[in-house]
């Protein structure tokens, strides 16, 4: 079980979510952690079996102090009972230094820890893979073929409690040497622009409304 840290501001900020490589851009504010898990779609579930360590990518979202995982009801990743280590990540922009040293990205991202814990009540899967959905989609839940008991059972759900984790975000410029500011070659940051494509509908349909999109995830 990790330690906490003796510092009542951040009651996210334990010895295991402690970051040790560049604190400085390290945040364990929930506001902060809660706008990343919003505004992003994806998510990698870390977690080690039998000594061999795996990382499944999924998608997620947020209720509360909870963050959820879905998957076959089978599926590896829902890590029913077993301790996980999560990961978010945006990335924003290159940094183009002079040197390769110091060549980096922008980011936001935030790792969480904690236990993973089934959710197995059938009328509470269908409340949460709703709020999913219209995370995905605003609105488009109550459109759909109702969802039947074995697509529901057939669906695996896992959560963990929000209660341990770290934020790091890098938002600046280039770091380069005093050394080497009048090397002739371009430095700066390349902005990463995301935007949804045009939408691609089935050739059988005609005459439908197109899907909202969520505001913020990406």
């Amino acid at each position: 079980m990790s330690t906490r840290l003796p510092d009542p501001q951040n009651p996210l900020h334990t010895q295991t979510s402690h970051v040790k490589r560049g604190p400085g851009r390290a945040s364990y504010d929930r506001d902060h952690l809660t706008r990343i898990i919003d505004d992003s779609l994806l998510c990698t579930v870390a977690q080690s079996i039998d000594g061999q360590p795996f990382a499944t990518p999924t998608c997620h979202w947020r209720e509360g102090d909870y963050l959820y995982w879905h998957g076959h009801a089978k599926a590896r990743n829902l890590a029913t009972g077993q301790p996980v280590c999560i990961n978010i990540m945006q990335m924003d922009g290159l940094v183009l230094a002079r040197s390769a040293f110091h060549h980096s990205v922008n980011y936001r991202s935030a790792t969480l820890f904690g236990t993973a814990e089934a959710v197995t009540d059938p009328d509470e899967k269908a409340r949460q893979l709703h709020i999913f959905l219209d995370k995905i989609s605003p609105g488009r839940w109550d459109t759909l073929r109702p969802m039947t008991d074995n697509e529901l059972k057939a669906t695996g759900l896992s959560r963990i409690l929000i209660s341990e984790a770290s934020c790091k975000v890098r938002a600046e410029g280039v770091n380069d040497e005093a050394a080497d500011e009048d090397w002739p070659v371009w430095a700066g940051v390349m902005p990463l622009e995301k935007r949804w494509g045009e939408p691609v509908q089935e050739k059988q349909q005609a005459g439908l409304s197109v899907p909202r999109l969520p505001l913020n995830a990406k």
